[in-house]
């Protein structure tokens, strides 16, 4: 019988002073990088799951939900499943059974100590205690190589690849997809992206955001790949606020679109203005390790390569003029 292959992921680190039950606590920022690194490092092993088993508590959803965005995986492949928070060994077993048969890889995304002893079970004592006395701290993901079907599995029926923790993977894994030179064949819907032209007015003045590419080298607008479960305009108000920290109004049609090469093929950018009525703290603005501008419109067209994106400046200071 072929090997399968089981990833069991813990969620992120989770937020105790929001003063909010355990199943509605949230993650912290930590917790919420830890994630997105563990689905990227998931996406570079090729190990992306087959099928992805998730606990419904916050932290356990918000978890999944990031590793899924980095591992380029739509959420209709998560399997949403109560019984998973604060679920027993037993209670896991009965969970995996509802993974489809043909599934060679699947993810599971839950809680101490039920993971733990799964991973102890299915691995018959194979898992050591680290120094630091953590078998599975927040957002570890323990790889097996399983024998046997999902609905049957028995005690020792697997073998512990790696335990991997987010403090030892490089944070260059979180490389956007817009600047990502080297990621090889992506999903066809990575070409799908829209994006928001933020603008604002100063002493009766237009001004256009840029924001920093994530290496630094060019200036950008807020965008990126449509979110599957997502609308293009809500989508794109997602990364107006992840990657330039903004929120506001962002119209209900869109201004325009263009186009740019990547990946050996063609990205179409639909773009919605966006009158930006908050900037959040740096300290909250989840990539602040990027720089945002704000222009007129002159120098805005001129920093932007696009020359599309330039005339959609242009659209937008013309549509606004006439207000």
């Amino acid at each position: 019988m072929k090997a399968k292959t089981l990833l069991i992921l813990r969620h992120g680190k989770s937020d105790w002073d929001t003063g909010q039950e355990d199943f509605h606590r949230p993650l912290v920022e930590r917790g919420r990088l830890g994630s997105l690194k563990m689905g990227a490092w998931i996406r570079r092993q090729k190990l992306v799951p087959d099928a992805v088993l998730s606990s419904t508590a916050a932290r356990a959803r918000a978890t999944t939900e990031a590793a899924c965005k980095t591992m380029g995986l739509p959420l209709k492949t998560v399997s949403w499943d109560e019984r998973m928070y604060a679920a027993s060994l037993e209670d896991l077993l009965v969970a995996l059974t509802a993974c489809p048969k043909n599934a060679q890889r699947v993810l599971l995304v839950g809680h101490n100590p039920g993971l733990e002893e799964l991973v102890d079970y299915l691995t018959e004592g194979q898992l050591e205690v680290p120094a630091d006395g953590k078998l599975l701290p927040t957002s570890a993901l323990a790889q097996l190589e399983v024998v046997g079907d999902w609905g049957s599995l028995k005690e020792g029926c697997a073998r512990l690849i790696a335990v991997t923790r987010p403090g030892q993977l490089p944070d260059d894994l979180l490389v956007d997809p817009e600047d990502e030179e080297e990621r090889g064949p992506v999903p066809e819907y990575f070409f799908t992206q829209s994006g928001v032209l933020p603008y604002r007015y100063v002493d009766g003045k237009l001004e256009i955001m840029v924001i920093a590419s994530r290496k630094g080298t060019r200036w950008v607008i807020p965008k990126g790949v449509k979110e599957l479960e997502l609308s293009l305009r809500d989508s794109a108000e997602k990364e107006a606020l992840e990657e330039a920290g903004v929120r506001g109004h962002v119209d209900d049609e869109p201004i325009g679109d263009y186009d740019y090469k990547k990946w050996g093929g063609v990205c179409n950018v639909v773009v919605f203005p966006m009158e930006v009525s908050e900037s959040i703290p740096e300290d909250e603005w989840e990539e602040s390790h990027r720089e945002r501008r704000w222009f007129d419109t002159r120098d805005a067209r001129r920093m932007v390569d696009e020359r599309a994106l330039r005339k959609l400046i242009d659209k937008l200071k013309k549509r606004l003029g006439k207000r």
